[in-house]
């Protein structure tokens, strides 16, 4: 080890035990990003810490400080609680902070590759503010060494500033459910790690501040990167298992719902249920791993052959649709069909890399009129994102089909019935999620 490197070592020890550490209650956070991840991550902080939340939608920004949450994630109460909190589109507002916190998304292209583009932005404009003794943390989903390796060098570039002697970085990824009312950011335990043994006790103290279920600390941030990928690849890669059964029980006549629950009997049989795999996590996460590990020369197996079943499901789901309609003299080129829900699971609005779109598009392959009714999307949002126009109210005994996407409160409550009362005497009944029983619909996965 050279002299200089023991002397910046000191030196980044001196800094983050005198500036951050030690001054964990005087600290100003800017959270960048105020989507399902970043907004209540802001607001949990502004409880406590002056926190500026950031984002690039002006009309984002504006909702919030009229106390108005399109992701349905806070409420306003929540909001107004909050009381350290503003919020801000303009960077410049973020340089009196001292740790930055970033939880933009980390989405996938065309070609099923990472697209780092938000990630490089977000690290190019907290670059331009970062300030001497600075920290920034990562929440975003990325693949193993993507902090260190991808925006340590943007944020040297862009600030002026060396790594882990004038500025430090952490990782602590996400673990936000969407929709989920019962497993909150403070009740579920977070992953923490730092770029020195210093800011990494200033990570995990700083959230150990806000998530009462407590925190685990990694050794490093290539650990913590790779822990929040295989989260979602254990269930992506167990999702496409029970689809691939619900395919074989199809083919021996066989309810798959019931092979499942008599299979649940046993203590130690994982709930996994069949169905469509789309969101932001479970959908995208895999291809993170799985481009790190053709990157350093491994093909996993595997992990692509369960996202390639899992995204092969909506064209097997429009097939059967099919095939009942023709069994019931159904002519499918014209025919009529109402898709019921759109977003990527229950009880959200969150329609991002929603498989709903591709049985829609497969649909309407087979020359299916498709209409789609959602009372959680925003229109405006679905016609932005996929061209999409949805279907306010549809027309009773309208539609020769009627497809059960999305398990949402408001189809349960109304009952299987009312879902028959959409369509003409003859008619097919498909239910996706299993939201009825077996006996009063014509098919399901």
């Amino acid at each position: 080890m050279t002299g200089s490197s023991l002397c910046d070592q000191r030196r980044a020890r001196r800094w983050t035990k005198g500036v951050q550490v030690n001054n964990l209650r005087n600290c100003r956070i800017g959270v960048i990003g105020l989507g399902y991840v970043g907004l209540p991550l802001a607001v949990e902080f502004g409880k406590h810490f002056d926190t500026v939340g950031f984002d690039i939608n002006v009309r984002r920004i504006q909702a919030l400080q009229a106390g108005r949450d399109a992701t349905l994630e806070v409420s306003g109460a929540e909001l107004t609680a909050a009381r350290r909190l503003s919020f801000t589109s303009e960077l410049a507002d973020l340089k009196v902070c001292r740790t930055h916190i970033v939880t933009v998304p980390t989405p996938i292209d065309t070609y099923k590759r990472p697209d780092l583009a938000p990630l490089v932005s977000a690290s190019t404009s907290v670059g331009k503010v970062l300030r001497k003794g600075g920290i920034v943390i990562y929440e975003s989903t990325v693949y193993p060494g993507c902090t260190e390796e991808v925006c340590v060098p943007i944020l040297e570039r862009e600030s002026g500033l060396r790594f882990n002697r004038d500025f430090f970085v952490g990782y602590s990824p996400e673990r936000i459910n969407p929709g989920d009312k019962e497993h909150r950011l403070p009740t579920i335990k977070k992953v923490t790690s730092g770029s020195t043994p210093e800011a990494a006790d200033f990570v995990d103290a700083l959230y150990r501040s806000i998530v009462t279920a407590g925190t685990h600390r990694a050794s490093s941030i290539k650990v913590a990167e790779a822990a929040k990928v295989i989260e979602n690849t254990q269930r992506d890669v167990n999702i496409a298992l029970i689809n691939e059964l619900a395919l074989i029980f199809a083919r021996l006549g066989i309810d798959t719902e019931e092979v499942l629950k008599a299979a649940g009997s046993k203590w130690n049989f994982l709930p996994f249920r069949p169905g469509l795999v789309g969101g932001h996590c479970i959908g995208v996460d895999p291809y993170y791993l799985t481009h790190k590990a053709q990157e350093i020369g491994y093909h996993p197996e595997m992990i692509l052959a369960g996202r390639r079943l899992n995204d092969s499901m909506p064209a097997y789901v429009a097939g059967e649709i099919v095939k009942l309609m023709t069994r019931k003299r159904i002519h499918v080129n014209g025919a009529r069909a109402i898709v019921l829900g759109i977003t990527f699971k229950e009880n959200c609005p969150d329609i991002r890399n929603s498989k709903v779109v591709d049985l829609v598009r497969e649909l309407r392959n087979y020359g299916v009129d498709v209409d789609i009714h959602d009372p959680w999307a925003d229109p405006n949002e679905c016609k932005h994102e996929y061209r999409i126009r949805l279907t306010r109210t549809p027309k009773a005994r309208h539609y020769d089909a009627a497809i059960v996407a999305v398990a949402h409160r408001e189809f349960k409550t109304r009952g299987v019935k009312a879902v028959h009362g959409l369509c003409r005497r003859n008619h097919v009944l498909y239910d996706i999620k299993h939201s009825f029983p077996a006996s009063e619909v014509d098919g399901r996965l």
